[in-house]
């Protein structure tokens, strides 16, 4: 499966989440939610998995981890915030970049609308 065809899924399933939940929960709610969501599908969901540094080829713990990957090529960063900021991107960026990962998704479920939380992150072409 590729990694568009994941970001679809995830996308569905987040709206899904988002719906019946709504806006103004803590992050680790939607998560397990949709960890739970993910879970029903075939697909290899890992939650909170941890994200070593490679420095010098040197692999530290330093702490990082990702909210969920799936398939081991696509993240998923949850927040619950009033807005999404550069930073949050930046992490998301950074991820990629540390996971070897293409593809990832920013969701912010403190959104009214579901659609204008979601941010598509892409670590070089796909």
């Amino acid at each position: 499966m590729t990694e568009n065809e994941i970001s679809k899924i995830v996308f569905e399933l987040g709206l899904k989440v988002h719906k019946t939940l709504g806006p103004g929960l803590l992050e680790s709610a939607y998560e397990q939610c949709l960890f739970h969501e993910l879970s029903k599908t075939n697909l290899l969901v890992e939650k909170q998995k941890i994200l070593p540094v490679v420095y010098e080829g040197i692999k530290l713990d330093a702490g990082y981890r990702v909210d969920l990957m799936i398939e081991n090529k696509f993240i998923i960063e949850v927040k619950s915030i009033v807005s999404l900021e550069n930073i949050h991107l930046a992490q998301l960026l950074t991820y990629l970049k540390l996971s070897n990962c293409k593809l990832g998704l920013l969701i912010n479920f403190n959104t009214f609308l579901f659609k204008d939380g979601v941010k598509r992150v892409i670590n070089g072409k796909l």
